[in-house]
């Protein structure tokens, strides 16, 4: 593991690696206290999943663009603001994709492509979407417009792989609202297939531009395969993923389990979910698009049996309403994937008032140099409920 401190030209003014003057070691040293402190008071709190290489790790990277002073910049917005950091390069980026996004804003400059300006509402470019599979290698751009008009996008398409012929697919999205760094509702594909395909954990995936995958493919194999071993699925499983994206865990655990059920409410990680257990052969897996908690409440009030439920929600956690059916239905074991500890800390207070036992805690480093930290944690139903 490299453990020396890392410097950046813009830290100050961009804030986004919120622990880069420390030493990777003294990070993981942090995270793990968090964690203890959160959720000690349930279990004992395995060693955090650090990476060999906390480096270049995002397989997705956002650049919004604007004008300063009369000039195109592109870059990342200022902590808490939508003040833009001029960058060409991150610490935390794939490699490739900086380069790709150092190639579009060249191309939309000597093209004299115009770029959005929210105080006048006129510009075409908003910002732009580059996602890499770290497996496939296969690169997805995505330029953001304002309007479903882009009179250049031929030549931006032509220019582009030109410069980087290995650019898989090209697809323009259109905000037309007032929602900075939102991908919008409507797509145009310009080139390619208008996605790109991955291998997690030896399932294959199709990705598209708004679906949800995790942007740390290294740690996120750890990670799942930590949450599929809590979950132990066996020939008569019946499993629920909760919060399922692109059906990632499902198809993964539906190999060894009986039935799954996926529940997500973007229905464009639904299509894409659908289309990756084809992809991979699973026949035993349904998708559905609903709120995660209201599906939970209609498979109990349908008197349904679910023996595992794993559970993968946003940063705010889980609804009252998914947890108090979650509990309706007790099912044998909770298999929880967090994204903030303190939300995680609050859920699991609420199921082990309900019947539930905090058995297992292993805290993932997803996000080093950030301040941000995952977990996966085994609950199972008490005996006498």
């Amino acid at each position: 593991m490299n453990d020396k401190k890392l410097t950046c030209p813009v830290q100050k003014k961009c804030g986004g690696c919120q622990m880069l003057n420390l030493s990777y070691k003294q990070q993981l040293s942090a995270k793990m206290a968090q964690m203890i402190s959160l959720m000690g008071k349930f279990c004992r709190v395995d060693e955090i999943h650090g990476m060999d290489d906390p480096t270049h790790y995002r397989n997705k990277v956002q650049s919004a663009f604007g004008i300063y002073r009369g000039k195109q910049i592109n870059g990342m917005y200022q902590s808490s603001s939508h003040n833009i950091v001029q960058t060409s390069d991150c610490l935390l980026e794939d490699e490739i994709c900086s380069a790709v996004v150092n190639t579009a804003a060249k191309v939309i400059k000597e093209q004299k492509i115009s770029v959005y300006d929210p105080r006048t509402g006129r510009g075409t470019i908003r910002h732009l979407l580059v996602r890499r599979g770290k497996t496939s290698g296969e690169i997805m751009v995505v330029p953001v417009t304002s309007t479903p008009v882009f009179p250049q996008a031929k030549r931006f398409t032509e220019a582009m792989l030109k410069e980087m012929p290995d650019i898989t697919t090209i697809v323009q999205c259109i905000n037309d609202t007032d929602i900075f760094l939102w991908m919008g509702e409507k797509e145009k594909v310009l080139y390619g297939k208008g996605y790109i395909e991955d291998t997690l954990c030896g399932k294959k995936f199709r990705i598209s531009p708004k679906s949800f995958y995790q942007i740390n493919s290294v740690q996120t194999e750890y990670l799942y395969s930590k949450a599929i071993e809590f979950a132990s699925p066996e020939p008569d499983t019946v499993l629920l993923d909760a919060y399922c994206g692109i059906g990632t865990m499902g198809i993964i655990a539906a190999d060894k389990a009986r039935t799954v059920i996926g529940v997500e409410s973007n229905k464009d990680a639904v299509k894409d979910a659908i289309t990756n257990a084809k992809i991979n052969g699973v026949k035993n897996i349904r998708f559905y698009c609903d709120d995660a908690g209201e599906m939970m409440r209609k498979i109990a009030d349908a008197g349904e049996h679910i023996d595992t439920v794993i559970t993968d929600p946003p940063r705010a956690g889980c609804s009252k309403e998914f947890l108090v059916s979650c509990c309706t239905l007790a099912p044998k074991r909770i298999v929880y994937v967090s994204c903030n500890p303190e939300t995680l800390a609050r859920d699991c207070a609420f199921l082990t008032k309900n019947g539930y036992t905090v058995k297992k805690v292993v805290p993932v480093d997803m996000f080093p140099f950030t301040s941000h930290v995952e977990a996966v944690v085994c609950l199972t139903r008490n005996f006498n409920n």
